[in-house]
């Protein structure tokens, strides 16, 4: 389990999730490092859109920059998808499905949920 996120951090990588471009950004990433340049003509953006993309995604901690020469290339921090990954984790039920969840629940705060209201 790596580290649990503070919540500006966890703000930050919903934030850079929350737009397609840079989820496609992640995906291509997610399958081998890229150049600035690459990533810009796949996607069909000018590099002012892209840059822009990217920023996000550096301040969500999502991708890393390396430059080699002049050229700038990023590659997939699978660290904070780790960290995302543990996040939602935390919200697994393990009590089945979520209707049995909730008749877990309204067994436990003793509530028969079974009878039916009778119209008056």
């Amino acid at each position: 389990m790596t580290k649990p996120k503070a919540p500006q951090d966890l703000d930050n990588v919903f934030e850079a999730l929350a737009n397609k471009h840079r989820r496609e950004i992640i995906y291509v990433l997610g399958l081998q490092p890229c150049s600035i340049s690459q990533l810009a003509s796949m996607r069909g953006l000018t590099l002012p859109a892209i840059y822009k993309h990217i920023k996000v995604l550096e301040k969500g901690g999502m991708i890393i920059r390396k430059k080699i020469g002049q050229t700038n290339f990023l590659t997939l921090n699978r660290e904070a998808l780790r960290s995302l990954q543990d996040w939602v984790m935390q919200y697994h039920t393990y009590w089945g499905s979520d209707e049995a969840t909730f008749e877990n629940y309204a067994h436990y705060l003793g509530v028969d949920h079974t009878k039916k209201k009778e119209k008056k």
